[in-house]
């Protein structure tokens, strides 16, 4: 791993939340697997934005944080499956409330992101000098 920048700060539950899991796709990851999608395939299937090494680099700090188990059947080609931890089980019902959150405040949110989004397209336009 390369070297961290920002110190660790671990004085409370949200910079402990925080550390576990930031990551672009890591609740989408964790989501995906406790609806049954347990390939890696399945997950690249799941969300396509994510490249596959990033997916890779995320599942394996969720292992790291024993929130997903990782099997590999000795097959060839080598299997792998992802299933959630105990742990891992005990995060679902709150990235289900925050879904529930986004879902009954979508239009507002989508709103404001792109709102913020327009404005700062602007701000780069005006430094580019276009």
């Amino acid at each position: 791993m390369k070297d961290r920048k920002i110190p660790l700060n671990l004085n409370c539950g949200l910079d402990l939340i925080g550390e576990v899991l930031y990551g672009k796709w890591k609740i989408r990851l964790l989501w995906f697997i406790s609806q049954g999608h347990q390939r890696p395939s399945e997950l690249q299937t799941k969300i396509p934005d994510a490249s596959r090494r990033v997916l890779n680099i995320q599942l394996k700090e969720l292992e790291e944080h024993d929130l997903v188990a990782k099997k590999i059947y000795p097959v060839v080609p080598p299997k792998v499956e992802y299933s959630l931890t105990a742990f891992g089980q005990t995060v679902i019902p709150i990235i289900a409330v925050l879904g529930n959150w986004g879902n009954e405040n979508e239009e507002r949110l989508r709103k404001l992101i792109l709102n913020a989004q327009s404005v700062t397209d602007g701000l780069e336009d005006e430094v580019i000098g276009r």
